[in-house]
């Protein structure tokens, strides 16, 4: 089966966009199937840096079909953004299609965002305010609007003046706001509309038409395992599924139509915003690597908190995904590291535990129990084939495979795109 899912193994920015944008060279469809614009994808081509949110990473590419699945969140003004910066550069976004069903996200949604996050004090969650949490929960509580609504003025109205009546109360008498201003409101998102309109189509009878014609399909997540609704560090997570099984509830087709899923794997590990991190590092170390590796968030500019590799989540990942092969990226980074530890296991109270926790008090007290290896200290960023990597190197990178019961499938050594070693076929 000519189709593969791109997943997060972590709590995100493990460089999916560049892997997605490698595999994207071949694909027929590349489908974005969750989130929104609190995701951020960063693609080098020719030197350029291209930040993108909400777009797929193939629109890169001239010819692939750009989906945005039912279960993405969007922003249309964002949306707009990104597509007005593609075409000031010449790429051509003809092959972008919207679902209908997607939900849109509204001027309410990042009020929300941002007055829930600022009640909650020493407990906030680390949003990005970008109003993604209250459009997934108006679409759980079946008030959300879809662009299949956006697109009928009657309808969108109607639904408009309903969320409106609702959120008023509680935007004037809990956080002491203005009401909203329906007119104002329904005229922008009706411009929104029409400059959209020509993208929105049923994208599910496009993927599925696509699968059935076994044409290649790349499956795009955003986020990560880790943050997960369901599996990820909860309360700290996002409100979809950035696993596997997402995708098929974010395109709308069946999991047999899965032929491969890739595991995107940083060679250490970086979170942004709150929540438990095992292998922290709150020192020169963990500041070496984020002044080394630049990491500082795409979309919210946050520094992020880096730390050692962490195998504990990654296996688990592998068992929620059912990952057949790894992509580790960012392994230059570590270039410079003369020794570089890998957790192994988690101890708490004296034993060591087998299956990942979800108590927040477990994880934020487990003592990381890990393995030592020697770093390679030479530069890797020019080198193109796997057996030219140091012994160093390739030890690491084996033992990681060896640990997380994952095959080692692309190993990245920087940014470009052709700082890219493909150890076995993807497609």
């Amino acid at each position: 089966m000519p189709s593969i899912v791109v997943i997060g193994t972590q709590w995100g920015d493990e460089g999916k966009g560049k892997i997605v944008d490698h595999l994207a060279a071949k694909a027929d469809v590349v489908a974005r199937y969750q989130g929104g614009n609190n995701a951020g994808h960063t693609v080098v081509v020719k030197g350029v840096e291209h930040k993108l949110h909400l777009l797929p990473s193939g629109i890169l590419y001239p010819g692939c079909l750009c989906v945005i699945g039912n279960d993405v969140v969007v922003d249309p003004a964002v949306l707009l953004k990104e597509i007005a910066v593609m075409r000031e550069r010449g790429v051509d976004v003809s092959g972008l299609r919207i679902s209908s069903r997607a939900h849109v996200i509204m001027p309410y949604h990042r009020l929300l965002d941002r007055l829930e996050e600022e009640q909650k004090g020493a407990n906030k969650i680390g949003t990005t305010g970008r109003g993604i949490g209250p459009c997934y929960q108006d679409k759980v509580a079946r008030v959300g609007i879809r662009f299949v609504s956006l697109l009928d003025k009657e309808a969108f109205a109607a639904e408009l003046k309903q969320n409106i009546a609702m959120k008023d109360p509680i935007l004037t008498k809990v956080y002491g706001q203005a009401p909203m201003d329906f007119q104002a409101i329904y005229d922008e998102y009706c411009g929104y509309a029409e400059q959209l309109r020509s993208f929105v189509t049923e994208t599910t009878f496009v993927v599925n038409q696509a699968i059935a014609k076994q044409q290649k399909v790349l499956f795009e997540g955003a986020q990560a395992t880790m943050l997960d609704l369901d599996f990820g560090t909860y309360p700290y997570v996002t409100s979809s599924h950035p696993i596997a099984a997402g995708a098929c509830i974010g395109t709308g087709t069946g999991p047999k139509n899965i032929g491969k899923v890739i595991g995107v794997v940083k060679a250490y590990s970086t979170r942004v915003g709150e929540g438990p991190f095992p292998t922290e590092l709150l020192n020169e170390i963990g500041e070496k690597i984020r002044k080394i590796g630049h990491e500082y968030g795409t979309t919210t500019g946050r520094p992020r908190r880096c730390g050692w590799l962490d195998v504990c989540g990654l296996r688990f990942a592998r068992e929620l995904s059912a990952i057949d092969c790894m992509a580790l990226t960012r392994l230059d980074i570590l270039d410079s590291m003369p020794t570089l530890k890998i957790c192994v296991a988690y101890r708490y109270h004296g034993a060591l535990l087998d299956a990942y926790p979800a108590s927040l008090k477990v994880l934020g007290e487990v003592e990381p129990v890990y393995e030592e290896l020697p770093g390679w200290q030479s530069d890797i960023t020019g080198i193109r084939r796997y057996e030219d990597l140091p012994t160093a190197c390739r030890a690491y990178v084996e033992r990681i495979a060896v640990l997380t019961g994952m095959r080692t499938g692309i190993v990245s050594v920087g940014p470009g795109r052709d700082q890219t070693i493909v150890c076995e076929p993807m497609f």
